[in-house]
């Protein structure tokens, strides 16, 4: 019997080495041939937007910025529509001119009289109150826009991702962008309420034209002399005021990214068949790419916008500042709503909806364009 030696044990190991590396193939005749190495998946260095989270907040951040300075002078107009002092001034130049209430007229004769007041307004602004007028409020505005649109694009982007990671198996369907929206929305609306309160209330400050023309003292200097007078008479929790209105906005804001996502979709599934043909990409096909996102945004917003529309008047009213002996004419979502519904009637809770329309919906399109032109820059998608 022979006994292994040391140096016949290393040789039998490199034989045993040499024998795994190899196999005999059934079809084959006893030839050996390397075995196939274990296959290793090589995921490419794509710049993805799991990668980069920071991106959205980034590109959010500046879409939001974009489209407020553009917007301003029709955002102040739509404020001014919303609150009850200005429409009171509305109804005293009806009545004045002779002009019966809207609820009295035929709906072209209302449409009519809406659009014809909505630019009537605007050029007076201007007039009694200077061009500065236009963009009152729009300090606090950005103050506000930026960190909430940069708020919801990151919570939205990266929630959808996560939601879909793990919940879904990676994939992105119409409940993990409802899911993501949803979270979005209260997350951004609990964190910039106050800046929105301030803006609102800067906006309707009486200030020239409160008197026809003549000089008034303004309420507030600034915005910070707006946080400590409402912080002194009415406490942390009036910098909340009109929160619950707020989350109603969810319902808008989540319809919004439903509908956009949707409209992506159909331009993705496009761009799959056009590479499927193996046609070459046209002008018209990239002014598609580019255009069908920017009329995704805007139409988004339409719709969005004309369902839920009350609850921005709402939300403005309850923001609206103490009467003059210090009494809070809307005190609570329901009572504001009812208030409103009992004294002004169905249509004040459509009040500025055509200078509202006019805003909103270029600026979607001017925010998600940029956001999208942004994540580009960044090597990453939406």
């Amino acid at each position: 019997m022979t006994y292994p030696t040391p140096s016949n044990v290393v040789d039998a190991r490199e034989a045993a080495v040499r024998q795994a590396s190899f196999k005999q193939q059934p079809g084959d005749l006893g030839g050996l041939t390397p075995t196939a190495q274990p296959e290793i998946t090589t995921v490419p260095e794509t710049k993805s937007a799991s990668s980069k989270p920071w991106a959205h907040f980034l590109a959010g951040g500046l879409g939001g910025m974009t489209s407020a300075t553009l917007t301003s002078p029709l955002d102040v107009l739509k404020t001014r529509f919303q609150s009850d002092f200005y429409q009171g001034q509305i109804a005293a130049s009806r009545r004045v001119r002779g002009v019966p209430p809207p609820i009295q007229l035929g709906y072209f004769r209302s449409s009519v009289l809406h659009f014809t007041e909505t630019f009537q307004i605007l050029f007076s602004i201007h007039k009694l109150e200077g061009w500065r007028a236009l963009f009152k409020g729009l300090g606090p505005n950005l103050t506000g826009v930026v960190p909430a649109r940069a708020i919801n694009f990151y919570t939205y982007g990266n929630g959808k991702r996560i939601i879909s990671n793990q919940f879904n198996n990676g994939q992105e369907t119409a409940w993990v962008h409802i899911c993501a929206a949803i979270n979005a929305g209260i997350v951004t609306g609990s964190a910039t309420n106050p800046i929105w309160l301030v803006k609102t209330r800067l906006q309707l400050d009486k200030s020239r034209a409160e008197e026809a023309g003549s000089v008034s003292v303004r309420r507030y200097k600034n915005s910070l002399d707006c946080v400590r007078q409402t912080i002194s008479t009415e406490g942390i929790k009036g910098l909340y005021r009109g929160l619950t209105a707020s989350y109603l906005g969810v319902a808008e804001s989540t319809l919004q990214w439903f509908l956009y996502e949707q409209g992506k979709l159909y331009l993705g599934r496009r761009e799959a068949r056009l590479v499927a043909s193996g046609r070459d990409h046209t002008v018209w096909d990239r002014m598609i790419d580019w255009g069908g996102k920017i009329g995704a945004a805007g139409s988004a917003k339409f719709f969005a916008a004309i369902i839920t529309y009350p609850h921005e008047v709402i939300r403005t009213r309850m923001r609206q500042a103490p009467l003059q002996d210090g009494r809070l004419k809307y005190t609570g979502l329901v009572q504001c709503f009812s208030t409103v519904w009992k004294e002004e009637g169905l249509a004040s809770l459509y009040g500025g909806l055509t200078p509202h329309m006019l805003r909103v919906v270029p600026s979607a399109a001017i925010m998600f364009g940029m956001y999208e032109f942004v994540l580009r820059l960044c090597g990453t998608q939406a």
